[in-house]
């Protein structure tokens, strides 16, 4: 089955076919979702769909490369599963070794499963990979709880989740507001007026997190013409100053505070 499969993100498969065929692919992804959600499956049709020889983008599942990949044979497609309860550091080394070799098609592509597991030392052996990686290399992790992965590697990957399309909605849509208000310098009282209208809840604070992340990450990737008005560091930054507000809602911080904060610091 090809990418078309998962309905429910329909956005999100129409913004990686796209990006893919127009060639903003960038290094490294996390794809997020809970315990229920087939991202082992959604990253492999992901890579599907940048290698496929028919139907690039969204993959034909016929092609050579995609009935190897459906088949766990494609020689320069390497997965890593957890030893045990977690992903150790030298199954990060091997990794490494194994992507620095020269592709057999057009890149070597990686899928590291339960990418949550992994140790803190294995982590900051990837986070080498992640500020240099080797050519053309893609790198997929899956995770169900991102906060257990360090920032500085999540401020290198960009985020897909799997998750009900109307909440997706909802949380970009506040973000889309909270962002122009951010870009157009509007005062710290008036993005607040905004803000209230699309928080009621701790549930929406964490949607609209999840919008702001999603539209940084579209301007990192080039995907919005927004992005000439950004430096990357400071796309870099804000992608972690929102990593840090949803850790003080895990936290059980007021969902208040912790998002008016954030603006802050980033509107400061």
């Amino acid at each position: 089955m090809s990418l078309s499969k998962y309905k429910s993100n329909k956005k999100l498969i129409d913004r990686i076919i796209r990006g893919i065929r127009e060639g903003n692919i960038f290094h490294a992804y996390i794809i997020e979702g809970d315990g229920l959600s087939d991202k082992l499956g959604f990253a492999k049709e992901f890579c599907k769909a940048v290698v496929c020889e028919e139907e690039r983008g969204s993959g034909c599942d016929c092609c050579v490369n995609c009935r190897k990949i459906d088949h766990d044979n494609y020689e320069d497609l390497y997965i890593v599963e957890p030893d045990g309860m977690s992903v150790k550091d030298e199954q990060i080394a091997k990794l490494q070794s194994d992507l620095k070799k020269k592709p057999m098609g057009s890149r070597n592509m990686a899928i590291i499963n339960c990418a949550d597991t992994m140790t803190a030392r294995a982590q900051n052996r990837l986070l080498k990979t992640l500020e240099e990686p080797f050519g053309g290399t893609l790198i997929i992790l899956i995770s169900e709880n991102r906060e257990n992965l360090l920032d500085t590697v999540k401020s290198r990957c960009v985020l897909y989740r799997l998750e009900d399309a109307k909440e997706n909605m909802r949380g970009e849509e506040g973000a889309e507001a909270v962002f122009e208000c951010l870009l157009e310098g509007k005062s710290f009282f008036e993005t607040k007026q905004v803000i209230s209208q699309y928080m009621k809840n701790r549930e929406d604070a964490f949607l609209l997190l999840d919008g702001l992340e999603r539209i940084y990450e579209k301007l990192l990737t080039f995907e919005d013409l927004r992005r000439k008005n950004y430096r990357k560091e400071e796309i870099f930054k804000a992608i972690e100053l929102i990593e840090e507000a949803r850790r003080d809602l895990h936290a059980k911080v007021n969902y208040q505070y912790a998002v008016k904060n954030l603006l802050l610091k980033i509107g400061g």
